[in-house]
């Protein structure tokens, strides 16, 4: 498993190898708290098996020689639920917590840090998100004992705008979101960006829709054909976004582009099907079609789990941690904060930087269309026999947005 020594190698270089395997045999529980019920439990399942298959595969050979344990807890996507979840695990002795479905369960686990650490030194827990992109988490309401993996709505929206600025199609926009803090904040940014980029594109619809609550999309679809959109921009994910693209295919809407955050989830795929070829577009950190590290481990899983591996960025949750467990010779989640801060590793979608002053991750960002599979992009999505093949990519300063956060280290 060369791979897993490479992504920690930048790290490896600077300790002596007793200092390396200092922990060697450790168990690290790492508590996993997201949705495993309810209109969003597809997404939570898939991530949770990710988590499995990944802890797994580190296990089997990691630079730091730590056993990782997921502990799995069904947080329904409540913040409230999310809290229990939290307090549990703290009963357990977990040091480590991982989350991504949401950005209020996402403020319930950094509120609830905040107060437990400073209250119980030695016992400190650290917070890996994995998929909450709302960019207040490492802005306004940043926090030390929080660090995120993916590329947050900003940054998205920031790639996406880019690659839509050239394309002289998109003339009127319709924007459909979720209504929440990250749905709110697609809509924001897409208008802010679109009206910096291209002023001449014209915004004929903003409508949010209640956060997995609607069974039907086809009201929605119905308002975006009588706009005469050319394009829709979504941060919807999960059964929102699945119900979304099945409602316009029903509908017949094929001469309107999509671009989405999550159209590779869980579900999408075969909600778009070969009704959608061309038209609908992603912006993520990777995409199906990749090589190593990533394509062994999600072959592995497919042939495992008969689904596809959609949240890559869960990789970077035990490359990460691997590479700090090395740096400080330890498992403490207090040495392996500082050692995370400014920490380079090279990744399957490129270099990536977690950044000090925020506890940002900058990484590249890739533009996929939604395509027939085969060729130089062979990966069957979901077995429709169609795939997200990559057009443009983005090296990490294309996408990078400045930060407010004010960080209060301990």
């Amino acid at each position: 498993m060369k791979w897993v020594m490479h992504a920690v190698a930048l790290s490896a270089l600077t300790v002596s190898a007793g200092a390396a395997w200092a922990q060697k045999g450790e168990t690290v529980k790492i508590a996993w708290i997201d949705p495993l019920s309810g209109l969003m439990a597809a997404v939570g399942t898939n991530q949770l098996k990710t988590f499995q298959l990944l802890a797994e595969e580190f296990n089997k050979k990691n630079a730091s020689g730590v056993k990782f344990e997921i502990v799995p807890m069904d947080n329904k996507l409540s913040p409230q639920e999310t809290s229990a979840a939290l307090r549990s695990a703290m009963d357990q002795g977990v040091r480590y917590v991982s989350q991504g479905n949401g950005s209020g369960p996402a403020l319930a686990i950094m509120d609830a840090l905040e107060k437990h650490n400073n209250r119980n030194k030695g016992k400190e827990l650290l917070y890996l998100n994995y998929a909450a992109v709302d960019p207040d988490l490492t802005n306004s309401k940043c926090s030390y004992w929080h660090f995120r993996l993916d590329a947050d709505t900003s940054m998205k929206m920031e790639a996406l705008t880019t690659f839509m600025k050239d394309d002289a199609e998109v003339k009127k926009v319709y924007l459909i979101n979720q209504n929440y803090g990250h749905g709110q904040q697609v809509s924001k940014y897409a208008k802010d960006l679109l009206k910096q980029k291209r002023p001449d594109v014209q915004i004929v619809g903003d409508d949010f829709s209640p956060l997995a609550q609607v069974r039907d999309f086809a009201p929605y679809v119905a308002k975006i054909k009588q706009s005469g959109a050319d394009t829709v921009i979504t941060g919807n994910w999960g059964a929102d976004l699945s119900l979304l693209l099945k409602a316009a295919n029903d509908a017949g809407l094929n001469n309107v582009k999509f671009y989405t955050y999550y159209a590779f989830g869980p579900g999408a795929p075969t909600a778009m099907g070969a009704a959608s070829d061309g038209k609908v577009y992603t912006v993520t950190y990777g995409h199906y079609n990749m090589g190593p590290p990533i394509k062994p481990i999600m072959d592995t899983f497919k042939k495992k789990f008969s689904e596809d591996l959609t949240q890559s960025s869960i990789y970077h949750v035990f490359a990460l941690l691997d590479a700090a467990f090395v740096k400080t010779g330890s498992t403490d989640p207090v040495k392996v904060a500082a050692a995370l801060e400014g920490m380079k590793i090279k990744s399957f979608n490129g270099d990536v930087e977690m950044r000090k002053s925020d506890h940002q991750l900058q990484q590249g960002l890739y533009i996929s269309k939604w395509q027939k599979a085969g060729g130089k992009n062979p990966y069957d999505a979901e077995n429709t026999g169609y795939t997200f093949a990559p057009v443009k990519y983005y090296e990490p300063y294309v996408a990078s947005t400045p930060t407010s956060c004010q960080m209060k280290r301990p």
